[in-house]
């Protein structure tokens, strides 16, 4: 069903102030998200935070069905953590590596996720790989197939990275390895909020997001899918009392659904806030959502590359709602900045980020502006004037 966009911006106070073009950073949230949020933190000033906690436990367990019917999966499935980074390192580091074993991954790879993989490739001699990209610049499935063999313990993606305007073939990637045996870890930190994404379909066995991203969810919250089946095979970096328990001097157990992987101490009105904006999605439609972003980043890109000495550095088959852009002569965060003066919100985007991604491409910065649903076609013609000024 079409968006009924003058709701939605009714519903987030930051539409009447700015122009927000930074939802791949961090989005604005609607208002129901901060109430509920408030709510609870009010709650906790009056009677105390562990009271507030219980009293308030049937709306934190519902978080959990939310992000299970957003993902397709069973609530024990989800464990709610701090941040993406967070979600994705409790699984990545839940797993066991040997010398000489092989990581898959893309070109166009987070930097977080990277320099874990260094990392856990400096102590134990695990092998990386990037696979190679297809002539749209995704990741080419077909050479990933290639790849293969039977030292090839993890294929670990980023759905949809931090620039670029790609969107990796997931599916496509999950069949493959659901076909060789090998364990799929997909960052769906930009994707969640922006698209559908059905665990099963997708064929990922872990899976971690954030809260503040395209969800418009608050920051300082996370979630991570294990599929059933993975579980009780990834051990967590680190335990307390509430991902094992204690049950004798020399003795404990791990408990056996995707909590293992969370910790003790939480962000209460966080949780309870990620649930509301979870809902809040659901109930506008995913497809939907993802429908309106498109189109708002098409006609982002066409106005933009219309421009004299604007390039747009976009690539992929199909291309998400995160349109990366840079300006002949002025450098980008000095162009970031005049927009700002100018209440039109965009971030910039280094080689820092993904590295091989923008080695490849022969870039430095570029500016990321990320539309969401509740943006307008005028805010877009808008910023496409601030530029061309």
């Amino acid at each position: 069903m079409p968006i009924d966009v003058d709701r939605v911006r009714a519903d987030t106070p930051g539409c009447t102030g700015v122009v927000h073009f930074n939802n791949a950073g961090a989005a604005l949230q609607p208002s129901p998200v901060t109430k509920s949020m408030i709510d609870h933190l009010r709650l906790e000033s009056e009677i105390g935070g562990y009271e507030a906690a219980s009293q308030s436990r049937a709306r934190l367990e519902a978080t959990y069905g939310s992000i299970s019917r957003l993902l397709n999966c069973q609530p024990d499935e989800i464990a709610v953590v701090e941040n993406a980074t967070r979600a994705w390192d409790m699984a990545f580091y839940g797993m066991r590596f040997q010398p000489g074993d092989r990581i898959l991954t893309a070109r166009a790879e987070y930097a977080s996720n990277y320099i874990a993989f260094l990392q856990v490739a400096k102590h134990s001699g695990v092998i990386i790989e990037a696979v190679p990209n297809d002539g749209e610049g995704q990741l080419d499935v077909e050479a990933l197939r290639r790849a293969i063999d039977e030292r090839v313990k993890l294929i670990a993606v980023t759905h949809v990275p931090t620039n670029g305007g790609l969107i990796n073939p997931a599916a496509e990637i999950g069949k493959v390895a659901r076909e060789a045996g090998i364990p799929f870890l997909l960052d769906a930190c930009q994707s969640a909020g922006q698209m559908p994404l059905d665990v099963e379909a997708l064929g990922c066995d872990m899976l971690s997001a954030t809260g503040r991203k395209f969800l418009r969810g608050p920051r300082g919250t996370g979630f991570l899918y294990v599929r059933k089946s993975w579980i009780e095979r990834l051990e967590p970096p680190f335990l307390d009392l509430h991902s094992a328990r204690w049950t004798g001097p020399d003795t404990f157990e791990i408990r056996p659904d995707a909590r293992r992987f969370e910790n003790w101490e939480c962000n209460v009105a966080g949780k309870i806030g990620l649930g509301v904006a979870v809902e809040y999605a659901l109930s506008i439609g995913l497809d939907s959502i993802r429908e309106r972003c498109q189109k708002l980043a098409d006609q982002m890109r066409k106005q933009l590359a219309a421009l004299d000495g604007v390039t747009v550095h976009d690539i992929g088959r199909e291309r998400a709602a995160i349109v990366s852009f840079s300006k002949q002569g002025i450098e980008t965060k000095r162009l970031a900045d005049r927009l700002a003066v100018q209440r039109i919100n965009v971030s910039v985007t280094d080689r820092g980020s993904t590295v091989l991604d923008m080695q490849d491409r022969g870039l430095e910065d570029i500016l990321r502006a990320s539309p969401h649903y509740y943006n307008t076609e005028e805010e877009v013609e808008r910023l496409a004037a601030a530029i061309r000024d």
